[in-house]
C-alpha cells in the first residue's frame, strides 16, 4: 500500500516547534530546510507508483522521505548502516524528510527497505530524474545563471577487484557454473566432478593463483579451451544461451581467444591474443560487465561533468551549480563528450552560451557543432606547432580569406579557391631567395611554391594565434575552477581519479 505526504501543504501547528527560537533558527538556515521546502516536494515519487498498490498490502514507508534518503546518503557519503543510523536519530535529517512521528513506523528504517529502495532507483534508471529534477529546481530557486559553463572528466574505479587475465577467466568461469549449479542442477552434475575441483574449490582457486609467469600462456590457453568448451556444450540450449553468465563467456571468449582450425589435431586449437589485440572496452570483471579499461588511468568509467562559473571576483558568492553528469566506459574519448552534455542541458533549459573545455574536447569539428547550437567553445588547440615556423595567420589575408601576401610581404602569382580549399602559388625565384624559406608553410610544386589550406586549417591556425592574446588569457583561466570540483568530490567520495594532479582516491 503506497504511503505518501503531501509536502506542499503546511502544518497548522509547527511539529518542530519544541526545538525552541535559538534552535529553529539554525535549523532554519541550514541545508535541512532548503532540502524540506524545495527539493523534497520535486521528488518523482511517480516514477515508482506502478511498483506498489495503492490499498492492498502493508503500507510503504514514506516514499518522499525514503527518494530523499537515497539522496542524502550520497550526499553525505554515508554506508548504510550509518544511513539507518542518521533516518533514526538525526533531527536534521527529520527536518529534511518531514518526519513528524518519533514511532518507529516513521523513524525507524531497516536495511532490507534501503536496499529494495536502491535496487528500484537502479532497476527503473531513475537516478538520472533524481539528478535532474534536483538540479532544476536548484537553478530555479537561485536564479543560477548557466550561460557560462566549464566541462571536464574525471576517471571513476570500479568498486570490483582488478583481475589479471587469468583470474578474469577463472571468475567468468566460475561466475557461470555457480549460476548452472543453481538453476540447472542435472545439466552441471552431468559435466562431472572435475569441474566442481577446478573452479569451484578452495584448492582450485589457490591452484591458478601461485602460476608462474612462465606457465601463464599454457594456464590461459587450457583456461581458454574451458571457455570453449562450455559455449560449445550449451550453444544449443536456449534455458543456457539466455543467461547472463553465458553471454559473459561467450563475450569473455571472443574479446580474449581465437580458433586455429587444424586438421594434424584432434579438434579445433583455442589461442590466447596479444595483449595488443584486446580491446579496451574488454570484459574487466565478470561482476562488473560495464567497466572497461583506459591506459592511462586503468579500469573502471569515466564522469563527464559540466557546471556553472561567474567571472566576477567574489566568486564564492555566487552559486556554482553541476548542471550535468554523463557516466560512460573509461575508454571514450573526451572528444565525443562535449556535444551531449551541451544538447543536454539545452534540452532542459540549462544550456551554456559559452562553455569553457580543455583541448580534448575542443576539436574543429566540436566547435562547429556547437557553433550550429548556439555556443562559443572556448579552447586551446590540440598540439602545438615547432617554434620557429610560420604559421598561416601570418600570411596576409583578404575577406575571402585567400592570401593576398606572405610575411614577407611578397604576393602570389596565382591563387585558387573553390569550396573551402584555397591554394596560392608564389614565385620559384621569389621563395628561394628568402631566408625563412626552411620554416614557411609553402611546398615546392610544378609552377613554383604553393601554400595549401582548407577553412578547417585556417579557422585551427586562427585559433591558435588567438591563444597567445590576453583576451583568450582572461577568460580561460575560469576554466580552472571545475579542477577544484573534481578535488572536492574526490576527497568526499574517495573513487576517483584526476589525471591532471596524478591523484587517486583510496
Amino acid at each position: 500500500m503506497i504511503n505518501i505526504k503531501n509536502h506542499k501543504t503546511l502544518n497548522i501547528f509547527d511539529p518542530f516547534a519544541f526545538l525552541g527560537p535559538k534552535r529553529k533558527k539554525l535549523i532554519d538556515t541550514s541545508w535541512a530546510k532548503l532540502f524540506r521546502d524545495q527539493i523534497l516536494p520535486e521528488l518523482p515519487v511517480d516514477k515508482i507508483f506502478k511498483k506498489y498498490h495503492w490499498f492492498m498490502g502493508r503500507p510503504t514507508k514514506e516514499l518522499y522521505a525514503m527518494l530523499g534518503v537515497m539522496i542524502l546518503q550520497q550526499m553525505h557519503d554515508l554506508t548504510d548502516e550509518e544511513t539507518i543510523h542518521q533516518y533514526a536519530f538525526n533531527l536534521e535529517w527529520h527536518y529534511a524528510l518531514g518526519i513528524t512521528d518519533e514511532s518507529d513506523q516513521e523513524s525507524y528504517l531497516c536495511p532490507k527497505t534501503l536496499w529494495a529502495m536502491r535496487h528500484l532507483l537502479t532497476e527503473q534508471n531513475l537516478y538520472r530524474v533524481l539528478f535532474e529534477s534536483v538540479t532544476d529546481k536548484l537553478a530555479q530557486v537561485f536564479s543560477v545563471d548557466t550561460s557560462k559553463q566549464r566541462c571536464d572528466s574525471v576517471h571513476l574505479f570500479s568498486n570490483m577487484r582488478h583481475l589479471g587475465r587469468i583470474g578474469l577467466f577463472c571468475h567468468t568461469l566460475k561466475k557461470f557454473l555457480v549460476n548452472l549449479k543453481r538453476h540447472h542442477k542435472d545439466l552441471f552434475e552431468a559435466l562431472g566432478q572435475e569441474w566442481t575441483d577446478r573452479y569451484l574449490s578452495k584448492q582450485g582457486e589457490a591452484i591458478f593463483s601461485m602460476v608462474k609467469p612462465s606457465e601463464s600462456i599454457r594456464t590461459l590457453e587450457n583456461l581458454g579451451a574451458d571457455l570453449f568448451f562450455l559455449i560449445e556444450r550449451f550453444k544449443e540450449k536456449e534455458s543456457i544461451t539466455g543467461m547472463s553468465s553465458y553471454q559473459l563467456l561467450v563475450r569473455l571468449f571472443k574479446e580474449q581467444c581465437s580458433v586455429e582450425q587444424n586438421a594434424e589435431a584432434q579438434g579445433p586449437r583455442v589461442l590466447i591474443k596479444p595483449n595488443k589485440e584486446v580491446p579496451s572496452d574488454s570484459l574487466q570483471n565478470p561482476s562488473d560487465p560495464d567497466a572497461s579499461y583506459d591506459g592511462h588511468k586503468g579500469q573502471g568509467y569515466q564522469m563527464q561533468v559540466s557546471e556553472t562559473y561567474s567571472e566576477e571576483e567574489e566568486e564564492e558568492k555566487t552559486l556554482s551549480l553541476i548542471t550535468e553528469v554523463i557516466v560512460e566506459p573509461a575508454h571514450k574519448s573526451d572528444t565525443d563528450a562535449l556535444i551531449p552534455l551541451i544538447e543536454a542541458t539545452q534540452k532542459r533549459g540549462l544550456g551554456p552560451k559559452k562553455t569553457l573545455v580543455d583541448a580534448a574536447y575542443g576539436s574543429d569539428e566540436n566547435c562547429q557543432k556547437a557553433k550550429a547550437l548556439g555556443v562559443e567553445v572556448v579552447s586551446p588547440v590540440m598540439g602545438k606547432p615547432l617554434e620557429n615556423t610560420l604559421t598561416l595567420t601570418e600570411f596576409t589575408l583578404t575577406s575571402e580569406a585567400t592570401v593576398s601576401a606572405c610575411p614577407q610581404g611578397h604576393t602570389p602569382v596565382k591563387v585558387k579557391h573553390k569550396k573551402s580549399k584555397y591554394i596560392a602559388v608564389f614565385g620559384v625565384q621569389t621563395c628561394l631567395g628568402c631566408p625563412h624559406l626552411k620554416d614557411c608553410p609553402v611546398k615546392p610544386g610544378k609552377k613554383g611554391y604553393y601554400l595549401r589550406y582548407d577553412d578547417k586549417i585556417l579557422r585551427l591556425a586562427q585559433r591558435r594565434a588567438h591563444e597567445q592574446t590576453p583576451e583568450f588569457q582572461e577568460v580561460y583561466r575560469f576554466r580552472a575552477g571545475i579542477e577544484g570540483t573534481m578535488s572536492q568530490m574526490d576527497r568526499k567520495t574517495g573513487s576517483f581519479y584526476t589525471a591532471d594532479k596524478d591523484l587517486r582516491g583510496k
